[in-house]
Parts: structure tokens; sequence; C-alpha cells
């Protein structure tokens, strides 16, 4: 039986910011669910909310007038008490109405969000009483943007023992490991939440509400919902795979498109790979299960290997997904015209982060299987396989009872040669490139900021094989890249803590040993 969700909201709200929330939830997957909408209409003064319901039976709409004023700038929101405890019981009456008509889950979302597609289906998928969808907001102008979860209290965002003194480095470290923490996709335990929340039946039988509890000095109806959740033994998590949009100023409307842009360039991709007549010639029709996407990430790689390498993946992928870590050159027009002949994927990062690897190749991951994926091939902008590739890597991916494969990395240090010693010796071990997606596996990475890894640690726990089929890593052909290399190991990893030192000191050995390489 499909599950019953009640999506309500209280709004009073601009109508260009409106237009965009009420556009998200017309997106919204409603996979094995029931989607139903409340809104309470709050003394607007256009009729978006009447035009949304117009044709539809699962709209619900609860005029109210008050001479109540409400103000929000391009500085901020201006919130008094009244306000707050009016907007409190708007609340109250959703947990009222979700109870009486007997719904499975309350979306409670505020008005000024754009939603992800996924938003619904995913958190219900989670199983959890309460949890929001993690959006990020620069609460005054200049800065950085803050999440609208938190540790406990009224906003702290660290942990701090009861009783525990902390100076203000200790206090900023532990807000930044809980900054970073959510900058990952995950499920995480907090102690405070709002604004984009659902809330199981079980926790609205058992009595949470946004009424304010009268010893409580905290600030804002959404800390009071969450004090009376704790207390009646309910657990708080924040989710941030799907992080909506918040248009907290009417200016940030323009940073919307490429938030939009984003996410359903993804959606297209879908569709487009699942499209067997769109495909182009000489891509044919290749039998679900045995479709190969090309992972990548890239930066400034235009006048290097990447041309070279993507035309030779052509000849054996059906599918690619590239990650622009914020390319300062050509390489996003170079990836679209050498893979405009099949379903593409790309994503620019506006700011980069490679010097936190572990951030990329996660993004990397979930833009990747977000395309529904058979198998997932990744590779970095300077590796090749040899020629007979083509064939192979096919023949491979037919086979339905390996989920992953593994090949030999030569380290080439110059074109026909690869360097082997001590501390050069990549090719005499065989490593995961090529793994079947399986949805419901519980993928674990090596949470470090370098030398991750580029796919989660434990794949290797399903069945494997090792090719002899071998591939060329051409980042150390140039002195000029070993040099780069050199000192960018120097610069993130000065203490050798997530490589050898000995390794990165011999990048620049003038005299390494070198072998053939044999075709």
């Amino acid at each position: 039986m499909k599950k019953r969700v009640l999506i309500a909201s209280p709004v009073r709200q601009k109508e260009v910011i409106l237009a965009e929330f009420l556009e998200s939830l017309e997106r919204l997957e409603s996979t094995n669910l029931v989607l139903d909408f409340a809104f309470i209409d709050d003394n607007n003064d256009h009729d978006l909310l009447t035009n949304f319901s117009r044709g539809k039976e699962n709209v619900h709409i609860f005029p109210t007038k008050s001479e109540d004023c409400y103000i929000c700038d391009e500085s901020t929101h201006y919130w008094r008490e009244d306000l707050i405890w009016k907007v409190a019981e708007f609340k109250n009456s959703f947990i009222t109405l979700a109870l009486e008509e007997g719904y499975d889950y309350l979306f409670l979302v505020d008005s000024d969000l754009y939603l992800h597609p996924k938003t619904i289906t995913h958190l219900v998928s989670l199983g959890k009483d309460i949890v929001s969808e993690v959006y990020w907001t620069r609460w005054i102008p200049g800065m950085l943007p803050l999440p609208q979860v938190w540790i406990s209290d009224d906003y702290k965002l660290y942990h701090a023992k009861r009783g525990e003194t902390l100076n203000q480095e200790e206090q900023r470290k532990r807000a930044d490991k809980f900054l970073e923490m959510l900058s990952k996709p995950g499920t995480y335990k907090v102690g405070g939440l709002g604004a984009c929340t659902l809330i199981s039946r079980k926790a609205l039988s058992m009595g949470v509400s946004f009424s304010e509890i009268y010893n409580l000095s905290l600030a804002g109806e959404d800390r009071h919902f969450c004090v009376r959740a704790a207390a009646l033994g309910l657990e708080l998590f924040a989710d941030t795979h799907y992080p909506p949009f918040h248009i907290y100023r009417e200016s940030e409307l323009s940073e919307l498109k490429a938030y939009k842009e984003k996410i359903f360039s993804v959606e297209t991709a879908n569709k487009n790979s699942r499209n067997i007549e769109n495909q182009p010639a000489g891509h044919g029709k290749r039998e679900k299960g045995s479709r190969i996407t090309l992972s990548m990430l890239v930066r400034n790689e235009a006048d290097r290997y990447l041309e070279m390498v993507l035309k030779h993946a052509l000849q054996y992928i059906d599918h690619a997904v590239i990650l622009d870590d914020a390319s300062e050159d050509n390489t996003v027009e170079v990836c679209k015209e050498l893979l405009k002949g099949i379903p593409l994927t790309l994503i620019s990062n506006k700011e980069p982060s490679f010097n936190n690897e572990i951030v990329l190749r996660k993004q990397l991951w979930e833009m990747t299987v977000e395309t529904q994926p058979d198998w997932i091939l990744i590779l970095d902008a300077d590796e090749i396989f040899e020629d007979r590739a083509r064939h192979l890597l096919k023949s491979l991916a037919e086979r339905p009872d390996i989920y992953y494969y593994s090949f030999r990395l030569y380290d080439m240090w110059d074109e026909n040669y690869y360097r082997e010693d001590a501390y050069w010796n990549a090719h005499k071990w065989y490593r995961p490139f090529m793994v079947r997606y399986v949805p419901d596996f519980n993928y674990l990475w090596r949470e470090t900021p370098q030398h991750c890894g580029r796919f989660p640690k434990n794949i290797t726990e399903l069945k494997g094989v090792n090719s002899d089929l071998r591939i060329k890593h051409l980042g150390w052909m140039k002195p000029a890249d070993r040099l780069k290399k050199y000192y960018r190991y120097k610069k993130l990893d000065p203490n050798s803590i997530y490589g050898i030192k000995e390794q990165y000191q011999s990048i620049l050995d003038p005299r390494p040993n070198l072998v053939p390489w044999v075709k």
C-alpha cells in the first residue's frame, strides 16, 4: 500500500519567490507515495495558491486574515514574538489535520525553498520519525552559508559536554567539523532542525507540537518543537543528499537558475540514457545491465591528455558523467564537444575543492548513481586503457555474476617507458576501476582529504575479477607535470599523513628506473 504524505506550508510570500516554490512541488517525485498539499494563505495579495490548486483534488487552501506586518528585505527577515507563535499555531493545525486524516507522514516546508525532486521519496525511505533535509543560508549578507540544523541550545554548531569550557579557537574547530560533516552526503543525528521536515505518524501521535514551552527562553517555534520531541524520546536527524535551494532574498533568484540546471541536467541524462531510440549511430542497443558509464573528475585538463583520453573512451562507453572542479581553462568546452554524441551529465563547481579529495569523489559518485548506471568506470583525465579495451570492456560488462573488475595501472615516465622501483610499483597490483552499481548496497568511504580512493572502500566485499587489460597513467610523463605534482603534495600533505614521504621525495629523482612498455 502506498504511503500518504501531507505536504504543508503556511504561506505569506512574495509572488516571484512563491512561484518557484510551487514549481518545485509540481516536480516532486512520488513513487510508491500519495502526495497531498495543504496551505494556509496568510494575507497574500496574489492568486498563485489558487492557480496551483486548479484542476487538482489533492490541494487544500485555508485562508486567514490578520493585520500584522511581516518584513523581509535584502538584509534579513524580521521576526516578532507574535508572528512566531502565530506560525506555531499554523503548524500545529497541520499536525491536527494529518492525524485526523490518517496520513503516514507530515512534511512541513517553508515557502521560500526550491525542493529537489527526490526530496520526499528519499526522506520517506530513511525510515526516520523526524528528519530534515539540510539547506544552507547566508543569514547576513557577506557571511558564510550556514545550515538550518544545529547541535544544541539556541543555535550551537559544536559539541560540548555539560559544564565544559571551550575557548573560541576550540569552538571554531568543533563547529568546522560539524559543518564539514554536513557538507558530505549522509544522514546525521542533530539537536535542532526545521523548515524542511518530515514527521512520521508515530511522532505526531506521541504529541509533538510547536506550542511554546512556558519555562524555556529559546527563541523560535522550531526550537520548542525540537526540545519537546527530544523529551518524548524522539531523535532528530538531518539529511544532506538532496539539499533544497533557499531563496532567502529576492536577489538570490539569479543563483537559483544554476541550481535548477544542475539538478535537472541529471534528470535529463537519466531520460536520455534510458531512451534507446535517441542513442547515436555507433552506440547500438546495449542490454540493460551491461551499459558502461564513464565517471570522471576534471580540473584544468584542456591542454593535457583530456582529448586523447575521451576519444579513446568513446569506443566503449555508453554514458559520461563529468564533475568539473572549477576549471579556469576550457576543460568544460572540450568535454561537451567530444562527448556530444552520447548522453552526458556535466556539473561545474563554482569553487575548487581539490584540497579535499573525499568531498569531490563522493560528489562525483552521487552524480553518477543519480543516472541509474549499470557499470561505473572511474578514470582520471590522464588515464587511458590500452587499445584492446574497445572490445574487451564490453564483453566484461556482459557477465552477470561479477560486481567489479580490477586492473593494473602503469605510471608512464614518457611515451614508451614506465617507472618501476620500491615506491613506483602500482602496476604490480590490481585495483578496482569498473564497478557494477548495486542500489541497496551500503557503500562506505575512506574519509581522508587525500588518497581516499576513487570508489567506496568496501566494494571488494562483492565478487570481483582481475583483468589483464592494462591502464596507462600519463600524468607523470612530462617534467613540468612531475614538478607540479611534487609541490602539490608538499602543500596538501606536508607531514605525509595520507601518503609516503619517501615517494613524494622520489618524484624528482633525476635517474629513475624505467622499464619499456611492451604492446
